[in-house]
């Protein structure tokens, strides 16, 4: 039996594994070039962030308000990923040819605005699948492996981004990748993939025993209060959301900046390699902060994780050279993947059972803050206000911006510190 177990867990965590590479591979193709190829059909830093604060609100409305609830009360897992992923390779299709058409009669801004409420109207439904993959990773771990098995997926995920990227810096093109549909029709097919994973993975987790589901001892629930760990889940989100916004705020800014004339003024090809190094970084830390995290404690390898994403920004400015930039947004890499993996697990730890789909609803909401609120709230604004306003050279603008997105991340490192770190937690 026990044999007969083992081999059931390491199938799914393949078909986990397969379809979380394929996810990332997906990312990496089709939005490392987005926010340029918008930039260059609408013309304004901010309206480009248009795009994932437009995502993120369609995605924190759909998993708080309906797909969070229907997770916990029908317990669905499998089905909503697979749903949601058919509903995106369809949407995709159609939103493509809505973009061509306006292409075609030369309406520039109104095919960005397509691409940008399109996507978002996408996301609603989408969302589906994000909160049906995080109530089922933390499902089939245990609170005791749950860090080094987030870590070893997000391995494969940063392994995934890095291949996809290899491929956008190819596929780009100037932006023909977008306008002839080559990469749309990429993504299309990868959907497809990954839904179809998960329905083999849905029967392959049938097969379980109900006990090797059971993800918190019956000793830890006693032993912990629930209101206790609530107080920590709550000012938990509260530090993570100022954190994601100063640490995410610049990641528009960022790609303009490595194009910029007076910057680094990087070709495609060098662009993808200081993108690539990134994830480089992301890939090693993900698997060595989910093995720390397990054993030395979450909070330690968190806090770790950000002090990297206070210092990286700041040498932005002084990284002239492709190579250094490379090197420091590797860094920069180590400390998102460092936060991102170490923050699931401890979200994991202590959200109980039968809320995992509202209560993770909260906590992609707030890692969503990542694909653009946190540029639109922050980074655009303040580089538009200072070059159209105070007349700042792009640069200036730029560089400026990357320093206080070291303060705001600071301020929400001392805020983890004070209500969150001081506190031992476990499993709820």
């Amino acid at each position: 039996m026990k044999t007969i177990q083992k081999q059931t867990q390491k199938s799914i965590f393949l078909n986990l594994s397969l379809f979380q590479f394929l996810s990332f591979v997906r990312r990496g193709v089709f939005y490392t070039f987005m926010i340029n190829y918008l930039f260059d059909l609408m013309q304004t830093v901010t309206s480009t962030t248009l795009l994932g604060t437009l995502n993120m609100m369609a995605s924190a409305l759909g998993q708080n308000l309906l797909w969070g609830k229907i997770a916990d009360r029908y317990k669905l897992r499998t089905k909503l990923i697979i749903i949601g992923e058919s509903v995106a390779a369809t949407t995709y299709l159609v939103v493509f040819f809505i973009h061509k058409s306006l292409l075609n009669i030369q309406a520039y801004f109104a095919s960005g605005l397509t691409l940008v409420f399109g996507l978002s109207f996408l996301e609603f439904f989408w969302s589906m699948s994000d909160v049906g993959w995080a109530a089922l990773l933390t499902d089939v771990t245990t609170n005791k492996t749950r860090g080094s098995v987030v870590g070893a997926l997000n391995f494969i995920a940063a392994l995934g981004r890095m291949i996809g990227i290899t491929f956008a810096g190819m596929l780009y093109n100037n932006g023909e990748g977008f306008r002839q549909g080559t990469i749309f029709y990429i993504v299309v097919a990868m959907l497809i993939a990954s839904a179809t994973i998960m329905g083999v993975t849905s029967k392959t987790i049938k097969t379980l025993p109900i006990k090797t589901q059971k993800l918190v001892s019956n000793k830890a629930t006693a032993e912990t209060p629930m209101n206790h760990n609530a107080q920590i889940y709550k000012w938990f989100l509260i530090s993570l959301i100022i954190i994601i916004i100063g640490a995410t705020c610049t990641n528009q800014v960022f790609l303009l900046f490595l194009k910029l004339p007076q910057g680094l003024n990087a070709s495609d090809p060098q662009m993808s390699l200081i993108l690539t190094a990134w994830t480089v970084g992301g890939m090693i830390i993900s698997l060595l902060s989910g093995w720390l995290a397990d054993r030395i404690g979450r909070a330690k390898v968190f806090f770790t994780g950000l002090l990297l994403a206070i210092v990286t920004p700041l040498l932005y400015s002084i990284a002239f050279d492709v190579y250094v930039m490379a090197f420091v947004y590797g860094l920069n890499g180590i400390a998102f993947w460092t936060i991102q993996t170490v923050g699931f697990a401890f979200a994991g730890d202590i959200i109980a059972e039968d809320r995992r789909g509202r209560l993770f609803s909260r906590y992609n909401t707030v890692m969503a803050l990542s694909w653009g609120p946190s540029g639109l709230l922050v980074g655009g604004p303040l580089s538009d206000i200072q070059t159209k306003n105070f007349g700042q050279s792009p640069l200036t603008a730029y560089i400026n911006t990357f320093y206080t997105a070291s303060i705001i991340t600071a301020v929400g490192a001392v805020i983890f510190v004070i209500k969150v770190f001081k506190h031992e937690t476990k499993s709820v």
